[in-house]
């Protein structure tokens, strides 16, 4: 299989959650590098298609954009420029 992405995604398994509205759902982090990331969530509820990821034990939030949706794994492509 051919790599098309812009950066190295490293594989991790890493809890995380999914923030937007004042709310927020957990979700188990595949990969992840500079430049987006795959996770898992635990159902396929709706929530909108740009949120917050953040991984707690990284100390990180990132703003994500959806690109890929196939059950209950997504594909996300950070929206903004550095992580905080």
């Amino acid at each position: 299989m051919e790599e098309h992405r812009s950066s190295y995604r490293r594989r991790v398994l890493k809890t995380g959650a999914i923030e937007f509205s004042g709310g927020s759902l957990p979700c188990l982090i595949r990969n992840i590098s500079q430049t987006g990331a795959a996770f898992e969530v635990t159902t396929p509820l709706w929530f909108p298609d740009t949120f917050a990821l953040v991984v707690q034990s990284e100390h990180l939030r990132r703003l994500c954009r959806i690109v890929w949706r196939k059950e209950r794994r997504i594909g996300v492509t950070f929206i903004d420029s550095q992580p905080s």
